[in-house]
């Protein structure tokens, strides 16, 4: 098992997963700070003796100056010094992107010239000389090298600097300027906050009905269940990580705190949000601060800190941080980027996955449990492994108690090697994971393995779920951990039962929230789901996979009700199953006639059947037209185009936009899925659904003394889970182009 991996300080791998092991390697680390430091080794001595007398800045220092020696120990530990020093080496050569950000570009050239000077700039001329001023292609970080150095000999460099200044303002000014600098940091100055204004949209008017969308050039386009957020590379996490001003100098870190009024009590957003912050109150302050120094190792131990299942928060996650930023007026610190950058940094690194799960189970950052505590001999059964209970199963088994976990989903089993459990459930050998390519999988093809609870069924492929086989294993491998799946809490196990096997306590995690059921007419009628429905099955059934035979039917155009996450989640998502799911059935059709002939294929179909199965192939045959072409152009193919001529899908809610959950409490999430798929959205709900003479759902329209004649649907309409029902008048929401649907799903080829 070793072979190929050795510590230092003559300790062995199994020693990270086993207390006594963990506390030589605590022992290892302080006499490695005393021989360096002896002034802070003694400062976290006397922290360890008396954690309550060290608080505020003093902590906040104390984890800072640790931080930075205890990337060393551990670069030494795990011999990796040179690649740890060649992160350094990363973060060092970008780091005048971000002093002349802010002291030339922002300070001097965005002042020095107003947008109408700098529009009017020959910027082709500029750049031009500038080029021949910086021997070399005019690239932002050779810019800014070049800019940094004249700026320490100014008056001989004068005239470079004018020209630097005024190309720098017409970068940022003007918009040909930052359309060519889309990609980069130097010349993006943050933007004003207008809370009314949080998502750029342009209205559109379809069949009477003003509809809201995001403009054309926000859209990119989304083909398949692959990830569609990669995030922000290290130069973008870096730009925010030194945009932040490191508040918890001035004890003023409402990121991770809450923003307050003077009488104390939070402050509310314009739409009485409260800003309390970072629920875990992570380090968020210390963390930038750590990782704009280039330490992203010990940038991670201060996350872990109080954050140690990070990688199941992060970007694409949570943002309660950034909405208790300091900067209220203007765009926050992307706090959830740099989290998670830092992550997948320290992760790239060789033995990666192993230094993070290290630092969950030891980090002599905190003075109260550096390493985890002796047995308590008590049991501890968790009920769902999920987000909640996942996270508590880890801090139980660090306070010393016992823990096993059971959820509802099938939990399929990791290779023994990698997890430490064989398939009968004994404990087994594992071993350690240099590249964390090992244990990465692609989301399209990715198997569901039933860990993670809503994270896993719930979630999008907008977030990376191999990050849920990262906390799997960090609970997985633990001796003191033993998880099940398929057990119904109540029905395959009891409260009496549990007590009955010996367990001392019993954490129920399962979750508070239920699908809410909007109580119109003909609201269970064939052809109408639950949102959350919609995306289990997508999620769970396996249906987005191209080999899969799950028959998960969706036919355009799609309408959902319900103004949160949940409700664009499903928009998105049915956008973009429906191409992969319409050329599957196109071309299982094709391999069956081929076998046994059209005419003993079709045999058994109805009418309702032919009709949905006909639409499927000539909306396949179309997007294969387009790829066909998109080929031949050199481009991506434009399904989103296709899809929205053939009705798209229509988010209905019952207020405006800026009065849906998901704009108040996450507008970043209104955006970013958007942009994948572009769903139209509309501010009038109906309040009754139509059916055809099979029976399912046909139509919607608005609740009257005299109504008129309604507008007609596509036969998938899907009822968001956060939705409820306004009373007042509507308008029609969606529109189809035939008067029925199928009254059973077209036949799986």
């Amino acid at each position: 098992m070793s072979e190929s991996f050795s510590l230092a300080f003559d300790l062995r791998f199994e020693d990270l997963y086993r207390r006594d092991g963990l506390v030589r390697l605590d022992g290892c680390f302080v006499e490695f700070l005393k021989r360096r430091n002896a002034d802070l080794h003694n400062r976290l001595m006397a922290g360890r003796a008396a954690p309550e007398g060290v608080a505020g800045k003093d902590y906040s220092d104390l984890i800072v100056e640790l931080a930075v020696e205890l990337e060393d120990f551990i670069a030494a530990l795990f011999g990796i010094a040179r690649d740890v020093e060649a992160l350094r080496t990363r973060h060092d050569a970008l780091a005048p992107l971000y002093a002349v950000k802010r002291l030339f570009v922002q300070r001097r050239a965005a002042k020095k010239y107003s947008p109408e000077q700098a529009a009017a700039f020959d910027w082709q001329a500029l750049a031009a000389q500038l080029e021949t001023l910086i021997g070399g292609a005019l690239t932002e970080l050779r810019f800014a090298q070049r800019v940094e150095a004249w700026m320490k000999a100014e008056a001989e460099h004068a005239a470079a600097l004018d020209l630097a200044a005024q190309y720098a303002a017409w970068a940022t000014h003007t918009p040909q300027g930052q359309h060519r600098h889309r990609d980069g940091v130097l010349f993006k100055l943050p933007r004003k906050i207008d809370p009314h204004r949080l998502v750029p949209v342009e209205t559109e008017v379809v069949d009477g009905i003003a509809m809201l969308k995001l403009p054309a050039s926000h859209r990119r386009a989304r083909d398949g269940f692959a990830l569609t957020d990669q995030g922000t590379d290290l130069a973008g996490a870096l730009d925010h990580a030194n945009y932040c001003i490191w508040c918890h100098n001035q004890g003023k870190d409402s990121c991770a705190k809450g923003l307050r009024e003077k009488s104390g009590e939070f402050k509310k957003s314009a739409f009485g949000v409260v800003l309390a912050g970072c629920p875990l109150e992570e380090k968020i302050s210390e963390m930038n601060l750590v990782e704009a120094g280039g330490h992203t190792v010990g940038a991670l131990a201060v996350v872990v800190l109080d954050n140690p299942m990070c990688a199941a928060t992060g970007h694409r996650i949570c943002n309660d941080c950034m909405k208790a930023c300091i900067y209220q007026k203007q765009e926050p610190v992307d706090i959830p980027q740099v989290e998670t950058r830092v992550l997948k940094e320290v992760l790239a690194l060789p033995w990666g996955f192993e230094i993070y799960g290290l630092l969950t189970r030891w980090n002599p950052l905190d003075l109260r449990r550096p390493v985890p505590k002796p047995s308590t001999g008590r049991k501890v059964l968790v009920v769902g492994l999920g987000p909640a209970g996942f996270t508590l199963a880890h801090h139980l088994i660090n306070d010393g108690q016992t823990v096993v976990a059971v959820d509802g989903l099938k939990i399929e089993p990791l290779e023994p090697g990698v997890s430490g459990v064989a398939v009968s459930g004994a404990r087994s050998p594992f071993r350690p994971i240099r590249d964390i390519a090992e244990l990465r999988e692609p989301l399209d093809a990715r198997v569901m393995a039933g860990f993670g609870g809503v994270a896993e069924y719930g979630i999008t492929v907008r977030w990376d779920k191999n990050f849920l086989k990262l906390i799997r294993l960090l609970l997985e491998r633990r001796g003191e951990f033993a998880m099940f799946g398929g057990v119904r809490f109540g029905g395959t196990l009891t409260i009496d039962g549990a007590f009955a096997l010996g367990f001392d306590h019993i954490a129920f995690c399962a979750g508070a929230g239920r699908p809410t059921i909007v109580a119109m007419k003909n609201g269970l009628a064939a052809g109408v789901r639950q949102a959350s429905d919609f995306l289990m099955a997508l999620q769970l059934t396996g249906a987005a996979k191209t080999d899969s035979l799950a028959n998960l039917q969706v036919r355009l155009p799609v309408v959902i009700i319900g103004g949160g996450l949940t409700a664009i989640d499903t928009a998105t998502e049915a956008l973009a199953y429906y191409p992969l799911q319409v050329e599957k059935f196109l071309s299982r059709y094709e391999t069956l006639i081929a076998e046994r002939g059209e005419a003993a294929v079709r045999a058994d179909w109805s009418a309702q059947e032919v009709e949905a199965a006909s639409e499927f192939m000539q909306h396949a045959r179309e997007i294969r037209a387009e790829r066909a072409l998109a080929v031949r152009e050199g481009r991506k193919p434009q399904l989103a185009e296709l899809m929205r001529r053939w009705g798209g899908a229509t988010i209905v809610y019952r207020r405006r936009l800026i009065d849906s959950p998901s704009y108040t409490l996450n507008h970043e999430e209104v955006v970013a899925p958007a942009r994948c798929a572009s769903p139209r959205r509309t501010p009038m709900p109906p309040l009754r659904r139509a059916t055809s003479s099979c029976r399912r759902a046909r139509s919607w329209s608005r609740q009257a003394r005299n109504p008129t004649p309604c507008s007609r649907a596509r036969s998938r309409s899907t009822c968001a889970s956060t939705a409820s029902i306004s009373r007042q008048s509507m308008r029609t929401a969606a529109r189809s182009r035939r008067n029925a649907s199928p009254s059973r799903p077209p036949p799986m080829c």
